[in-house]
């Protein structure tokens, strides 16, 4: 059962939640934007990877993570999932009316401005590609821009970011394998549709500059869900505006050392890692 929301407060945190740790990608645009906001970040990673379930399981894992941030009264809730944000965001709305929810989406907008040869590459998990949400959206934009989308779903990528291997032979075969469909088809920008793939940013770039010299344009969300986030924190208003710098505080339902490692590994923070007490 949804709880009772209790008026906000400036002061009160925002939860960010990701199937593991791909949304950290997301809350370090949040806290350079927004360094006075007391930040709750939760890593699902016991029920990681998100991308080859269903939707039925992955909205009871997203209504019982809201509800959980919710306990920890937050003020906002980011679903920094590609995926969560696809299958369960309209039921998060719904089920908590009153609370500021803010999705992430594949990029396919501004890869649309962006495009010159109006052929975008998509790389994104396969739960994404499928959802009803990103093909009326993808649908929607073709429509009216005329741009065309090659997809590819990255089976396995996101895992390996998971396990933080960033950097390995394994990580380079899978990218070079998924980009090279898409260069062959003479795609000039590229939307990272999975908020783990910013991560492997600058092995994907090296890639590219080995399959082709065609300028590629790559689309990371990150910058414009911050932007979201602020416009819409200030239109209720909710910024925090102390000068002392927010606080950051972690949950996950894996392994608590591992997110520990990963928070420095990735971002260079050490923030309390505490265990999420949800099914």
């Amino acid at each position: 059962m949804a709880l009772s929301l209790m008026p906000m407060e400036k002061h009160a945190p925002i939860g960010i939640f990701d199937s593991g740790v791909g949304g950290l990608s997301v809350l370090r645009h949040i806290r350079e934007a927004m360094p006075n906001e007391n930040l709750l970040y939760f890593a699902d990673s016991a029920h990681a990877p998100y991308g080859d379930k269903t939707e039925q399981a992955i909205l009871d894992r997203t209504l019982a993570i809201a509800d959980f941030l919710l306990q920890k009264n937050a003020k906002a809730l980011v679903v920094a999932c590609n995926t969560a944000t696809a299958a369960a965001i309209k039921a998060v709305r719904n089920a908590y009316p009153a609370l500021v929810v803010v999705g992430i989406e594949p990029g396919l907008k501004p890869a649309a401005q962006h495009t010159r040869t109006k052929m975008i590459g998509v790389l994104a998990t396969s739960g994404t590609l499928s959802s009803l949400r990103f093909k009326q959206l993808s649908q929607q934009i073709t429509t009216t821009t005329e741009v065309h989308f090659v997809l590819q779903a990255c089976v396995g990528l996101a895992d390996q970011i998971e396990k933080g291997e960033l950097n390995t032979p394994a990580t380079e075969a899978l990218i070079q394998r998924y980009l090279t469909p898409l260069l062959e088809q003479n795609v000039d920008t590229l939307v990272l549709g999975c908020t783990h793939y910013p991560f492997v940013r600058p092995l994907i770039e090296d890639i590219v500059r080995r399959l082709t010299s065609n300028p590629i344009t790559i689309i990371d969300t990150g910058d414009a869900v911050t932007k979201q986030l602020v416009r819409v924190l200030i239109e209720h208003q909710l910024r925090e505006t102390n000068t002392p710098p927010g606080t950051l505080t972690a949950f996950t339902t894996g392994d608590l050392p591992a997110l520990k490692t990963t928070f420095f590994n990735l971002l260079g923070l050490q923030p309390p890692v505490l265990k999420a007490g949800t099914t």
